[in-house]
């Protein structure tokens, strides 16, 4: 288990949703600093994994566990003119709002039902979520219920997790018909410059029409 200090000690050992929420706001303010310093990835690899495989200008797409909008910057970069952001924390939300980059704002969690219509989003991405004391294969069945028929889900899964149980889950989705693995990477570390990182990986899945 990666022992970590400081804000990102307290998230990974949140004891639920709600101390998770009340954690992450108190770091909104200094959260993007802090992980250029640990040299974060996940977003980069998620917006080219999703880059790779969904469409140039496919809308709407939900950005799920915004935070701060690290991500969400970067989708109208290269070319989704519509996100959607949701997530646990309303200070991250926040932050995100000032940036003027997402169309909506949805101050949820991931892992039980969401209020969205079937088939609301074109693409789905959610990147650091899938974590240590975070949200676990119980969020897969609402991800691609939302997603619509074609659609594409990219997520990145800590090893752990990964090993699990979500491996599994995705499996039996899998096999059901509901959804194709489109790519999945090599593990990586997502923070180089934060000791006793463990690895994660990156998938792009894409919803069967």
């Amino acid at each position: 288990m990666a022992q970590h200090h400081g804000h990102l000690g307290a998230v990974y050992g949140a004891a639920g949703p709600q101390e998770v929420a009340a954690l992450y706001d108190r770091w909104a303010e200094t959260y993007e600093s802090e992980m250029a310093r640990a040299g974060y990835r996940h977003p980069a690899v998620g917006v080219a994994l999703l880059a790779r495989h969904l469409p140039r200008g496919a809308r709407p797409v939900l950005d799920a566990g915004a935070g701060t909008g690290l991500l969400g910057e970067w989708l109208g970069i290269v070319g989704y003119p519509e996100v959607e952001a949701l997530d646990i924390s309303a200070g991250m939300l926040e932050v995100a709002r000032s940036k003027g980059i997402y169309s909506r704002f949805h101050n949820l969690p991931l892992g039980a039902a969401l209020p969205f219509r079937d088939g609301s989003f074109a693409g789905i991405i959610s990147t650091g979520v899938f974590t240590t004391g975070h949200v676990g294969a119980e969020a897969l069945p609402e991800l691609l219920r939302i997603c619509r028929s074609g659609g594409v889900i990219v997520l990145t899964v800590k090893e752990s997790l990964w090993q699990g149980g979500f491996a599994v889950s995705l499996e039996a989705a899998v096999a059901s018909g509901r959804v194709s693995l489109a790519e999945m990477t090599d593990p990586y570390v997502s923070m180089p410059g934060e000791p006793g990182t463990t690895p994660s990986r990156a998938v792009a899945l894409r919803v069967t029409p």
